[in-house]
């Protein structure tokens, strides 16, 4: 919006110039959204006490029942804080930011769906696993549809440290795409079980993907690092800003002890508008680096559920995802979630080397 207002002023006034800079914009986009967050923040967690939008504590994790009443639905938060940083920040012309503020939304309305049954009409199990995969899956293949029907969207893939090896996909591309972004969303909320353990790692995976998203927008510098480059791209940038921004306002609230949770509504969107970055900056595979911990807390599900009925009862872990098990053999919760979040720095550095390493 205020990009619009004042850009068709900068011939007059030199100084107005600035806006037409996406950095500039980002940072102003960072900076709004962590002001948001912050300063609603106690008037959203009380408002959430004053509905009773306690959280479910499951029986079978006890070191946790002290936190059983905690507010949740918190990412109706950061949701606010994202959107109204992006519409006043973003060039509103460009396409990729309304396609990805859209899969955000989308996947929001499906996590604020399933926490409204469970806290508010007290309906322990929510949405169905069923109906919110199918959702999920929905929105994707949409989103990626859309995509794909623009003829100078590519459906190679960049592969990391490979640079002359992207094979092309075709038609299988739009189920690839639509794995990455549900994969995402669902690996975000797996691993929000313990206080600021899943924002952490979200805002470093989006700090990380504003750089890739800078980078594959701008042809020059696309070009010299060898990046596949991606018309338009650049301005998800200001998407990927707010979405830091307001993850560390909400980490302020979240961080251990936690007075809110994000709940669904906060880690699908989260997850969902991280996995469709990916897509849209084509670098699909690079999540799989920058967002480790989510790849480790899924895997740790699937081969937990999959041994357990192969075995007949057997376990791998202690319990399932991998941070309850940590919990069960002793550490401390506080201990295990800055331990994730060095992990997820680690990994965030490991994915940047390959814009030089190829």
């Amino acid at each position: 919006m205020i990009y619009h207002l004042l850009v068709p002023f900068a011939s007059q006034l030199t100084l107005l110039n600035v806006f037409r800079y996406i950095t500039f914009r980002s940072i102003a986009a960072f900076t709004t959204a962590l002001v948001i967050s912050i300063l609603l923040g106690p008037k959203v967690i009380a408002w959430l006490t004053r509905l009773k939008c306690g959280q479910y504590i499951h029986e079978d994790v006890k070191a946790h029942q002290c936190k059983a009443g905690t507010p949740t639905m918190g990412g109706l938060l950061i949701v606010i804080a994202i959107c109204v940083s992006v519409l006043l920040w973003s060039d509103l012309s460009n396409e990729n930011v309304w396609m990805t503020l859209l899969v955000f939304l989308g996947f929001g309305a499906i996590g604020m769906a399933d926490d409204y049954l469970k806290v508010v009409q007290k309906q322990n199990k929510g949405l169905s696993a069923r109906g919110k995969i199918v959702g999920q899956i929905l929105i994707a293949a949409a989103a990626v549809g859309i995509l794909m029907m623009d003829p100078d969207f590519s459906t190679k893939l960049a592969v990391p440290f490979f640079k002359n090896f992207q094979p092309d996909l075709g038609l299988f591309y739009l189920p690839f795409a639509v794995m990455v972004i549900v994969g995402a969303s669902n690996g975000v909320n797996l691993t929000d079980g313990l206080d600021g353990l899943a924002i952490g790692p979200t805002v470093v995976a989006a700090g990380m993907f504003a750089l890739f998203v800078y980078v594959a927008g701008h042809a020059q510098i696309a070009r010299y690092l060898q990046v596949m480059p991606v018309s338009g791209v650049g301005e998800v940038t200001v998407f990927c800003a707010a979405m830091v921004g307001a993850g560390l306002g909400f980490l302020w609230f979240n961080a251990y002890p936690a007075q809110v949770f994000m709940g669904d509504v906060g880690s699908l969107s989260l997850g969902g508008a991280l996995g469709f970055v990916a897509v849209v900056c084509k670098q699909e595979l690079i999540l799989l680096i920058v967002g480790g911990v989510f790849v480790l807390e899924t895997l740790s599900v699937i081969l937990q559920v999959s041994y357990f009925k192969f075995t007949g009862g057997k376990r791998i872990f202690k319990m399932a995802p991998l941070h309850h098990h940590f919990e069960l053999k002793g550490i401390p919760e506080s201990k295990i979630i800055i331990r994730f979040w060095i992990l997820s720095i680690l990994l965030a550095f490991v994915a940047l080397s390959t814009l030089k390493l190829r």
